[in-house]
């Protein structure tokens, strides 16, 4: 059963979307059929690259757009 919290927005249905739009692109200046343009991330989100340092506050509305060494998405999430 998933965390429900009153005034978080930020849903499953949301996360899969971003999932279905990032997955296995790249993250780039402009969207086409491998990458998908910064400009139209969510004003909150951060691209964590393998070993970089982050944060450990939650911040149920920032997109974490996980990559691997070569920049391609490999998992997002919201925290």
């Amino acid at each position: 059963m998933p965390l429900v919290v009153p005034g978080v927005t930020s849903s499953l249905g949301d996360q899969s979307e971003w999932v279905n739009k990032l997955m296995g692109k790249k993250i780039s200046e402009t969207s086409d059929a491998t990458s998908f343009a910064k400009k139209d991330l969510p004003e909150s989100h951060r691209v964590l690259k393998p070993g970089d340092m982050k944060t450990m506050d939650h911040k149920p509305e920032r997109l974490n757009i996980h990559v691997d060494d070569d920049g391609t998405v490999r998992d997002v999430n919201y925290g």
